[in-house]
């Protein structure tokens, strides 16, 4: 199918369905979901923002401003996926344990409202990387309209362009327990150690980054076309002092910058 084809099945898909509640991240696969959910069935459609220890400040308030500059109906729930056994012991399997868990409480919600279909912003390149919580979404029913599409993380962004949403080139996010190898012990203050690192970077004006946290060591990944910025040698000192204020004994820099695939036994994201 063409560009124009997606979303002519896109629009069709969703005219089927009388009504929806849209896991919302902040992010532009979401969010073009939401847009275009909300265009067909309006008031039928409830966004849902699920706030956790693993979801950065910035995208709590990115997902909020734009649920309500979009006018779209919403709930905020709260979560703690450090609850959930096995998720803070880091076990290979835990983003399916947390996607479960999560998308229990938004099936809650969407049956509280009485509403029919749960979905999330899924885009076909996910189905090319090791995303063990793609096995939960399909043991609750969550349905994947833009996988359903055929759509590419490239063609949701150039449709969000069009539409002229302001997240359509915000750079690819990923839940904070990302950061961390498998079998490395998570707690809330390395979630929130790593997110102000993050937001330190950030506020410096660098648009794709990771902070990966290894024991007590930092590990900084910047869009490869942004190495060369980062490696200005006061821009190296300010970021080295700032990272030990965090309680980081050393970092480093990925000599390869942030780049989506597998390093070891540490998904990429």
């Amino acid at each position: 199918m063409d560009f124009n084809e997606k979303l002519g099945t896109l629009i069709f898909n969703l005219g089927t369905m009388n009504s929806m509640a849209v896991a919302f991240s902040g992010g532009v696969d979401s969010g073009l979901l939401l847009k275009v959910a909300h265009g067909i069935l309006g008031q039928q459609v409830l966004a849902v923002i699920i706030n956790t220890p693993a979801l950065p400040r910035r995208d709590l308030q990115d997902a909020l401003d734009f649920v309500k500059e979009l006018r779209v109906n919403y709930r905020v729930i709260e979560a703690d996926p450090l609850q959930i056994e096995g998720f803070a012991e880091n076990r290979s399997d835990r983003c399916y344990l947390c996607k479960r868990d999560l998308f229990r409480r938004v099936w809650a919600v969407a049956e509280e409202h009485g509403i029919s279909w749960v979905a999330d912003g899924s885009n076909c390149d996910d189905l090319n990387d090791d995303r063990p919580g793609m096995q939960a979404l399909r043991e609750l029913d969550v349905v994947s309209p833009l996988i359903e599409a055929q759509l590419s993380k490239a063609e949701i962004r150039e449709m969000a362009r069009r539409m002229q949403l302001k997240i359509w080139d915000k750079p690819a996010a990923a839940c904070l327990a990302s950061r961390f190898a498998y079998g490395q012990k998570i707690s809330l203050e390395k979630l929130q150690q790593v997110e102000a690192a993050e937001t330190y970077l950030s506020d410096l004006g660098f648009r794709q980054i990771r902070v990966r946290s290894h024991d007590n060591d930092a590990r900084i990944e910047v869009a490869p076309e942004e190495r060369t910025k980062i490696c200005d040698q006061q821009m190296m000192d300010a970021i080295n002092e700032k990272f030990k204020t965090l309680g980081f004994a050393h970092a480093s820099m990925d000599l390869g910058g942030y780049r989506c695939g597998l390093a070891g036994k540490s998904k990429k994201d």
